[in-house]
């Protein structure tokens, strides 16, 4: 006796594609690489300063570039990452992977850029962003 079930032309599991496209327009993955590399990190606040805590192993210093305009803040780094077995004098596989990650984010509270510091250490990068005094409100005569 054959199954017989009711037809819902709007039931979002019976894509008649799903079977057709399964598997071939999915991303291919390689051995190793499990995701694209992002920027994580913490951002903590007291009365003075903003600090920031942002993971970027495997990067050289001199490839992070932190950019601070009012309370906008920007980080970015270039990625290179090379990785060569050898078996003997044969090569046997060689992966190289270039690129750039990137942060941008907002704060409460513009930043003096004059007094902020940045230090790099062994994967992290801790940022000390000092609040700019904020400017008393003048109230004007009026004549």
């Amino acid at each position: 006796m054959a199954n017989i079930t009711r037809y819902d032309p709007f039931d979002v599991t019976l894509d008649p594609f799903d079977d057709l496209f399964r598997g071939f327009l999915r991303p291919v993955r390689f051995e190793g690489q499990t995701q694209q590399m992002q920027i994580k990190m913490d951002v903590k606040e007291d009365d003075k300063a903003y600090n920031v805590h942002a993971e970027i192993p495997g990067v050289k210093k001199e490839d992070i570039h932190v950019t601070i305009a009012g309370n906008q803040v920007s980080i970015s780094a270039e990625v290179k990452k090379e990785k060569e077995e050898k078996e003997g004098e044969k090569v046997l596989r060689s992966e190289r992977y270039y690129g750039k990650v990137y942060r941008s984010f907002s704060l409460g509270q513009d930043v003096d850029e004059a007094t902020a510091t940045a230090k790099y250490n062994e994967g992290v990068l801790n940022l000390t962003l000092p609040k700019k005094a904020t400017s008393s409100a003048k109230k004007l005569s009026i004549q």
